[in-house]
């Protein structure tokens, strides 16, 4: 008997040890998986996180509560009715669906609250922009259904859109718009058929094939994506006692979108793609400051003063990103015959227009107007890099006619890389919570 206690002990131990092993493992292997040196790219995600920690996070949140970049224009719907003539949406087809969707409906609900002197500033606004030579495409932001919405009162966080409804957005977005064959299925999606034994081989084998611009592609989306769900789980309804909501971290649904081993290896990389995704807008912002640094671009909101300091806030931030020292370079993409690069970059503007269109479809106010503007903001970017020369050549004292930003481009595009800024910060503080809780 004695023996056979000896043989137990020795065997309790060895278990308890293999399970502080994996406990452990499972720490190292999100940090082992979210290290290291990016691909398409020469930086590694360390130097990324030390720049938005203390160059840029602290002064593109101050940036973003300036009056020029806290109102974005936006259609405000009445909420997407279910029908078939809505390829993107159903009906809810069971009790558990009916209620995450009377939870959306009224966490999701967009506070389009606005002072009387707002509303007078806007009329303002709107003069001085008439005023301005457009040479870009406006977008709805002339429609008559579009208003201003105040974003501080509008915080991007869980609203309880999910399910179907929004894997059906998600799934038209990379299925209609990322290159890709029907043939070839994300990893873990969960509208794809079973594949069996495949976790996402022949997915990414097909990636790898591709020219770097169309994979350069999915990987702006699969990032937008990350980013948008990594705001989820950091502002999560927690708690809500005497009508009073909760919002705080939640490492449980963050372990679930995003831990290496419950993912089969695809949370990692969805944030790696976030990364790229921050690279690639970063890279935007270095290359657009000799249009804002023209003493003809202001930022207008009729007080002088304030605008005066939001500009001299935007250049900082401008001097910020040029001092990066491990850019994309973008010269690597369109880099082949004239025709085909010319033809590959409009394809790539009609698909930002359709996946601008797809957000129209998302059944959550608050949702689809962060949607819309971190869309708008990349497709900005974008426009950016393919506007090198137009920007070189811009004259200083006159509006340019090569190349122009409007309002609702450049609160777009400080705001998209602004909430890149905090998915960053924030999946520092989920690795300091994972260690905790662990």
């Amino acid at each position: 008997m004695s023996g056979g206690s000896a043989v137990w002990s020795t065997a309790a131990r060895a278990q308890l040890a293999a399970r502080l092993l994996a406990v452990l493992g499972c720490v190292l292997t999100a940090e082992a998986q979210l290290t290291g040196v990016l691909d398409d790219c020469l930086c590694d995600i360390e130097s990324i996180d030390d720049f938005n920690t203390f160059k840029i996070f602290p002064k593109i949140q101050k940036l973003q509560e300036r009056d020029y970049f806290r109102y974005y224009k936006s259609k405000i719907p009445v909420g997407i009715k279910a029908g078939s003539s809505n390829k993107y949406s159903k009906a809810a087809n069971n009790s558990k669906e009916l209620e995450d969707c009377e939870q959306a409906n009224k966490l999701g609900a967009v506070n389009s609250t606005l002072s009387n002197q707002s509303k007078e500033a806007f009329i303002d606004w709107a003069r001085y922009d008439d005023s301005q030579d457009h040479f870009c495409e406006l977008d709805d932001e002339r429609s008559p259904d579009a208003q201003y919405v105040d974003l501080l009162l509008n915080p991007e966080r869980y609203t309880g859109y999910k399910g179907p409804s929004a894997w059906r957005v998600w799934n038209s977005i990379y299925e209609e718009n990322c290159f890709k064959p029907r043939s070839v299925y994300r990893p873990l999606n969960p509208l794809a058929p079973s594949r069996g034994g495949d976790d996402g081989e022949s997915f990414y084998t097909w990636l790898e094939g591709l020219c770097l611009e169309k994979r350069v592609f999915y990987k702006l989306i699969s990032g937008l994506h990350a980013s948008i769900n990594l705001h989820l789980c950091a502002n999560y309804l927690l708690e809500e006692t005497w009508g009073k909501p909760c919002w705080g971290p939640n490492v449980k649904e963050f372990t679930r979108r995003f831990d290496p081993i419950e993912t089969k290896g695809e949370g990692p990389r969805r944030l790696k793609n976030l990364y790229f995704l921050y690279l690639i807008e970063l890279r935007a912002l270095s290359k657009v400051a000799p249009y804002f640094e023209r003493s003809v671009v202001d930022l207008y909101t009729g007080n002088g003063h304030e605008d005066a300091e939001s500009k001299a806030l935007l250049l900082d931030i401008f001097r910020d990103t040029k001092s990066f020292h491990m850019h994309f370079d973008e010269k690597s993409m369109f880099a082949g015959d004239k025709k085909g690069a010319k033809s590959l970059k409009e394809e790539f503007r009609l698909h930002f227009k359709n996946i601008s269109r797809i957000m129209d479809c998302v059944g959550c106010d608050k949702c689809r107007l962060w949607g819309k503007l971190q869309t708008q903001g990349l497709g900005t970017a974008l426009k950016i890099l393919f506007s090198e020369k137009e920007i070189q050549s811009l004259p200083e004292h006159s509006p340019s006619k090569g190349f122009q930003l409007t309002r609702q481009e450049i609160v777009a595009l400080v705001n998209a890389f602004g909430r890149l800024s905090t998915s960053i910060r924030e999946l520092q503080n989920f690795k300091v919570l994972l260690q905790q809780t662990r």
